[in-house]
């Protein structure tokens, strides 16, 4: 089974860990460090935007992957993955800045909000599907006969 939503979404999420890469190598090569941060700022909000990307990334990719193989909802799961995104590249930004500031809460608040979403999700067709009655059994009778 092909999976439109959880393929287009995890190829968005490995262009945006791409990215993430990206903006840390300039700082890396200007002021010649080749591991850790060096006591730089800019450089440590960076790297653990990137690393906080890969820490959320896997489980929102399961979920959703899961989820829409369960039969869920496309319109919401592209909305989950869309959202996801986008709150990934603000927190992104929010955390080039050394305070605290909106794009770096509110891309957190949002990926913990979903995360939460897709897990409770998750969990009712799980349940859900534990508690629909096993399918009717049916006897196959030869013609003329009766069970």
């Amino acid at each position: 089974m092909i999976l439109p939503v959880t393929l287009t979404i995890a190829a968005a999420a490995a262009v945006v860990n791409l990215w993430l890469a990206f903006r840390i190598v300039p700082i890396r090569v200007k002021d010649k460090v080749l591991l850790g941060d060096n006591g730089n700022a800019l450089l440590q909000g960076r790297m653990r935007a990137h690393a906080n990307f890969t820490e959320y990334a896997p489980f929102i990719l399961i979920l959703l992957g899961l989820i829409e193989l369960a039969g869920g909802s496309t319109m919401w799961l592209w909305i989950a993955g869309v959202v996801f995104v986008i709150a990934r590249v603000a927190h992104a930004f929010g955390m080039d800045r050394a305070t605290s500031s909106l794009p770096r809460a509110g891309g957190a608040l949002a990926t913990w909000a979903l995360m939460a979403v897709l897990a409770c999700w998750a969990l009712a067709i799980a349940y859900q599907a534990n508690t629909v009655p096993a399918a009717k059994t049916f006897q196959v009778v030869p013609s003329g006969g009766r069970a």
